[in-house]
This record gives C-alpha cells, sequence and structure tokens, in this order.
C-alpha cells in the first residue's frame, strides 16, 4: 500500500491556487488477494475455533468445581454441588479409576479429574490442528512455513 501525492494548479483572476490531493493506493500482489470463497472458508473455520474452545472453558469449569466441591466436601444434596457432579459425572467417570483418590475427613480429591482436564484439552488442541490442515492456503503462506520449518 502507498500514498500518491497529485498537486492541481489552478490559476484564476486573483490569484493562482494551489491544491494538494492525497489517494492512498492499495497494491496487492496475486498472492496477496483473498477471493470471497477462501475468505468464507477461513471464517467458518476461526468461528469453529471459538465453539470449540468455549465448549472446552465450559467443561473445564466444570470439571474445576467438581473438584473444588468435592475438595471441600461439599454437601453432594445439596442443588448447586448436586448439578455439578450430575453434569461433570459423565465427563469424569471415563477416567474413573486410573488412579486412587485421596480422602480425609469428607474432603475428596479426584486425581482422575485433572487427568480428564488434561485429556480433554489435548483433544481439542488435536482437534484444532486437524481444521488447519482444512485451511485454504496461498503460495505465500506456503512458502514463510517451508521455509521456517
Amino acid at each position: 500500500m502507498h500514498t500518491e501525492e497529485t498537486v492541481v494548479r489552478t490559476s484564476e483572476a486573483r490569484a493562482p491556487v494551489q491544491e494538494v490531493r492525497r489517494e492512498v493506493v492499495e497494491t496487492e500482489t496475486p498472492d496477496q488477494v483473498i477471493t470471497e470463497g477462501t475468505y468464507r472458508k477461513k471464517k467458518a473455520i476461526f468461528r469453529t475455533y471459538q465453539i470449540i474452545w468455549y465448549i472446552l472453558g465450559v467443561i473445564e469449569v466444570l470439571l474445576i468445581f467438581r473438584i473444588l466441591l468435592k475438595a471441600i466436601g461439599a454437601n453432594p444434596l445439596s442443588g448447586f454441588a448436586n448439578f455439578v457432579y450430575t453434569t461433570s459425572d459423565p465427563l469424569a467417570v471415563p477416567f474413573a479409576g486410573v488412579l486412587g483418590v485421596s480422602a480425609a475427613n469428607g474432603a475428596v480429591i479426584e486425581w482422575t479429574t485433572f487427568i480428564a482436564m488434561a485429556v480433554y484439552a489435548l483433544v481439542v488442541y488435536g482437534i484444532e490442528q486437524l481444521l488447519q490442515i482444512t485451511k485454504p492456503t496461498n503460495p505465500q503462506e506456503v512458502v514463510d512455513t517451508v521455509d521456517t520449518v
């Protein structure tokens, strides 16, 4: 992108007038041109990233609440604790038994819930990297990536 400056001189009976016009002219190489179809594909992939990471955030928050409530020995019959346990059970059960549970005076530390959180984060990261493969690229992106690897 560059700026062009044009000087226009006009002369009237009274005094010469000088007018300066500035225009911004965008010049793009063919590699930099993004077609509408490419833009839509990249936008869809970007929105998918946002949705996936949002879902992971909700899952991680539920599991964190599960860890905290169990660690402080919250009453599982209370409304909020019951909701958290019921909602997070399907997320934590696949990892049950991987590690033991630490318990003292009603407080429980489910180490497997920490493993569940890490596994879900890795799965989402893997899905994001898989979506990267489907992202349209231009020749310049390919050259830049291959040269840096």
